[in-house]
């Protein structure tokens, strides 16, 4: 079955004659298409793309199964003229704004707009054939990164310094980018989970946490590995241990059937028997593929239970304020009789000298 039918057959159990799309995860996801501005108008029979003069024949070569319409800057306004049979129009409620919802009022008027923000992402939770070998090879792209990084760390480097040469490595093998901002934080800057790189330079005695991922086709990797520069203290080696056996208890427990906060609950648990629960204050992990942060969650409030093909982050951490932290974090995809890590960087204990 196609995305398309996929797609239609929620649109008949949801009751609605047409849906409209405008994020553009979902939007390439239903139709291939990888330029921007563009809106997918999608009912039981037909499926349009709205683009402007830019991308028609860009549209036309990566969208076969759509009708490619030149809307210019006014796609609301051609919605209102291809949207003229349909009574009940869903749309992502999630992402539309304030004022496009206003234009989809006037472009829909007299008819029922309902919100169905996860009906496509829905689909997209369950990677398919043709996206996983895309999602492996984004994760290769990371793994091989960090193996490089690893060779050029030295005291007195910026955060930020490291987090150009995690961008430069993976462009050269093939990334179109970094999947986001990455997170570079050392010494006490590494008790912040989203201490995106600086200025601060790296000094002996300290953790390096590095949060980073490659784009690889349009498909995201998200990994998180954390070093020690210099001579470590008992501390250091108890914190990193019990967040690494935490981590390995959650990958442990991913599953398919499993609720999200069950696999949370088990990792948590862990750090909190250890007497740090309070220095735990995120999700477990998230679904990743063409958005960095896709549903399911692994988090205290997913009901949703996982199922073969989801890809799921498993990142436990413990962040001490003005003293440091730690985070390690794999790629997890959900199989038929359990689970399979694709993150193959190493996550021992490393100290670099």
């Amino acid at each position: 079955m196609t995305r398309l039918q996929q797609l239609r057959e929620q649109m008949r159990s949801e009751s609605i004659d047409a849906y409209v799309v405008m994020r553009p995860e979902n939007a390439r996801y239903l139709s291939g298409f990888t330029g921007g501005e563009s809106t997918l108008y999608i009912t039981l029979d037909k499926a349009y793309l709205l683009t402007d003069f830019r991308y028609i024949e860009q549209a036309e070569a990566e969208a076969p199964n759509f009708d490619i319409i030149d809307a210019g800057y006014d796609h609301f306004g051609k919605l209102r003229e291809i949207g003229q049979q349909a009574q009940k129009v869903g749309f992502e409620g999630d992402f539309v704004t304030y004022l496009d919802f206003g234009k989809l009022k006037d472009a829909f008027l007299q008819r029922e707009l309902i919100s169905l923000p996860y009906l496509v992402s829905n689909l997209r939770s369950v990677k398919d054939d043709s996206e996983i070998p895309l999602i492996r090879r984004a994760v290769e792209i990371a793994d091989a990164a960090f193996h490089e990084i690893l060779t050029t760390i030295e005291v007195g480097q910026t955060e930020a310094e490291i987090g150009l040469n995690l961008e430069f490595s993976m462009r050269r093998a093939g990334a179109s980018g970094g999947s986001f901002d990455f997170i570079v934080a050392s010494g006490i800057r590494s008790s912040l989970p989203h201490g995106t790189a600086s200025t601060k330079r790296v000094q002996s005695g300290e953790f390096l946490t590095m949060d980073f991922g490659a784009i690889y086709q349009g498909y995201c990797s998200d990994i998180t590995r954390t070093v020690f520069i210099g001579e470590p203290e008992d501390k250091h080696r108890e914190i990193y241990e019990i967040v690494l056996a935490a981590q390995l208890a959650g990958i442990q427990a991913v599953e398919p059937g499993r609720p999200g906060k069950e696999v949370d609950e088990i990792a948590r648990t862990f750090i909190e028997k250890a007497g740090y629960g309070g220095y735990f204050g995120h999700g477990l992990g998230h679904s990743v593929g063409l958005a960095i942060h896709e549903g399911p969650n692994l988090n205290k409030r997913e009901e949703r239970r996982l199922e073969p093909g989801m890809i799921v982050t498993v990142e436990p951490g413990i962040y001490i304020p003005n003293w440091g932290g730690v985070r390690i974090e794999d790629m997890v995809m959900v199989t038929e009789d359990g689970c399979q890590v694709l993150t193959q960087a190493p996550k021992d204990f490393i100290i670099l000298e």
